[in-house]
């Protein structure tokens, strides 16, 4: 066939490769070149005798590349799908934990109510401080039959209150 001019597009058509694939066999082969006005290039080329191949194991590195991305892209997938998960049970966790905290707070302000009016019941049946020393009886007594009785004291309150 007669040598023809064709652009790096055009002859990357015609073989079947890119535009930069063309180019890089033109200067591989040192076909002649010319610059048309535009910026674009000629090259001078008898296609039928041009022996050019793919190269076959190119094309299977890029399947098995955009096999693997793909896989990747299922496991990222996955992965995000078990971090929601993981960020709901974290959040319903930290609901718990601040309820829980809530809770032991209002307790211990309970437990500081009872304890000021347990001391007040104290100081009101025996007429002195708690713990004084003063003369012999409740305050002189072991802490554990003392706190029973203001348990049982306070319960009995308590009772009586509702």
């Amino acid at each position: 066939m007669p040598v023809e001019s064709v652009t790096y597009s055009e002859l990357g058509t015609r073989l079947t490769i890119s535009t930069k694939a063309a180019r890089a066999l033109a200067k591989r082969l040192r076909l002649p070149r010319s610059l048309l006005n535009d910026g674009k290039s000629l090259v001078s080329v008898d296609i039928a005798e041009l022996r050019h191949t793919q190269r076959p194991g190119r094309r299977k590195g890029h399947v098995a590349l955009a096999a693997k991305i793909l896989a990747l892209e299922a496991e990222i997938g996955r992965l995000e799908a078990a971090a929601a998960g993981h960020r709901a049970d974290f959040e319903r966790e930290r609901e718990r934990a601040d309820q829980l905290m809530v809770e032991l707070l209002q307790t211990a302000r309970d437990a500081q109510e009872a304890t000021a009016r347990l001391e007040g019941l104290l100081r009101a049946a025996h007429g002195r401080p708690v713990g004084s020393s003063d003369s012999p009886g409740l305050g002189q007594r072991r802490p554990g039959p003392v706190a029973a009785h203001l348990v049982a004291a306070d319960r009995k309150a308590a009772i009586r209150s509702r």
